[in-house]
């Protein structure tokens, strides 16, 4: 009997409406010692084209999970982690900001901490193409409420490339409340609060433009972390 060969790392990609980026996102990967896993959950032909680069690229373990309503960022996430094959988990935006090289110098770093998480915002951070000043302003105005709300010490808690070891994550999932833009903050807020040691570390990044992120968002996102805070708290 054949043994599927072990898989190290997954790789999880929340894919909402993303027919016109997925593609040229995983143009860009040449090689990966692990398992991707495309959720999608909007109206257009996402999981057509996930499939369609799946059967031509054999060299990559792609697979789709393909749901009828709209998950948000956080579901699509826990969604695909629910299913991941790999000893280290992590998520990845299907725009493009962040290479598939970013991500293993984040799971390198697991030797030594319970999670990674890339930053824009720290030294060493290299920007391609940043986003426009005043994306840049509401973007630290967002973290310094965080900080203040959650007292998480991150710079950038929104860049979309974090990986874990999986037990790590694991443990703090099923209590998990947020399944918008907000799940970032609540994961790592719930990791710190269990006592796991989740390191910040530069990235290379460019601003691909076409967010999904709105500014309606952002208070949706502030009123979700309240609730996480001061409602139902840690179960």
């Amino acid at each position: 009997m054949n043994v599927p060969p072990e898989i190290r790392y997954s790789i999880i990609i929340p894919a909402y409406n993303e027919e016109e980026r997925i593609a040229p996102m995983f143009d860009r990967i040449g090689t990966f010692e692990g398992e991707f896993i495309v959720v999608c959950d909007g109206d257009d032909r996402t999981p057509d084209v996930v499939r369609t680069i799946a059967a031509s690229r054999p060299d990559l373990n792609i697979r789709c999970l393909q749901f009828p309503r709209r998950l948000g960022k956080g579901g699509g996430v826990i969604e695909g982690m629910k299913t991941a094959r790999g000893k280290c988990v992590g998520y990845l935006d299907a725009d493009g900001s962040t290479d598939i090289g970013e991500m293993m110098n984040l799971f390198l770093q697991l030797a030594a901490y319970d999670g990674a998480i890339g930053s824009r915002w720290v030294r060493g951070a290299v920007l391609r193409v940043r986003q426009g000043i005043l994306r840049q302003l509401e973007s630290r105005a967002f973290n310094l409420i965080i900080r203040l709300l959650l007292g998480l010490r991150y710079h950038d808690t929104q860049c979309g490339a974090k990986v874990f070891r999986k037990q790590a994550v694991y443990s703090i999932l099923p209590h998990m409340i947020s399944t918008g833009f907000e799940f970032d903050v609540e994961l790592l807020w719930r990791l710190k609060q269990k006592g796991y040691l989740v390191g910040e570390f530069p990235i290379e990044w460019q601003n691909t433009g076409n967010s999904h992120v709105q500014r309606r968002d952002m208070i949706r996102m502030l009123a979700g972390l309240w609730r996480v805070r001061f409602g139902r708290g840690i179960p």
